[in-house]
């Protein structure tokens, strides 16, 4: 809720069996088996669903429904750390 970075960071991609429940809108397909969470699939990759500014107040427009990669994302591990340093954060 006050970060954001992991969002912005990383491609999201999951089973697309997996999107369901989510608006097509905020999905992308990247091949017959994968989906990715919309602005992800880019080099400067940035979550659709994602809402507010990065380092500032943000939320997941979509956080109930989120996909596997979001619910197993933890707070201060590798990732997350890379993530932050990306974007300028402590």
């Amino acid at each position: 809720m006050s970060c954001g970075a992991c969002c912005a960071s990383f491609r999201v991609s999951f089973y697309w069996a997996e999107a369901s429940g989510l608006p097509d809108a905020l999905t992308e397909r990247v091949s017959p088996l994968y989906s990715c969470m919309a602005g992800t699939h880019s080099k400067t990759p940035r979550c659709a669903a994602l809402q507010g500014e990065v380092g500032g107040t943000v939320a997941c427009s979509v956080y109930a429904q989120r996909p596997s990669p979001c619910r197993e994302v933890v707070a201060g591990d590798a990732k997350c750390l890379a993530a932050r340093q990306r974007h300028g954060l402590p």
